[in-house]
């Protein structure tokens, strides 16, 4: 799957702002039945996005690198989420 442009750059070039790509990326995760993305939290550093917060199964991480890679590359995501599994 993917959308518009191959490459972050290319986006940005187009008018894309760090907010429109925040919530693209925070709309796409939020959409995603799979994944609970309550606790991961969006940020930008130039055209990285840095996906951090907490994640509550260990396939969440995946599924989040892998929504925010389609909107801005795999090149531009970086992961500091850290795993907070419930007790059992």
């Amino acid at each position: 799957m993917s959308f518009g442009p191959t490459s972050h750059e290319e986006r940005c070039s187009e008018g894309h702002s760090t907010a429109s790509t925040i919530a693209t990326i925070s709309a796409a995760l939020s959409a995603d039945p799979e994944i609970d993305s309550s606790a991961i939290e969006i940020r930008m550093l130039g055209a990285v996005v840095l996906l951090e917060g907490y994640i509550t199964k260990a396939s969440d991480r995946d599924k989040a690198i892998a929504i925010a890679a389609m909107i801005v590359g795999w090149e531009n995501v970086h992961d500091r989420m850290l795993s907070h599994f419930p007790a059992q």
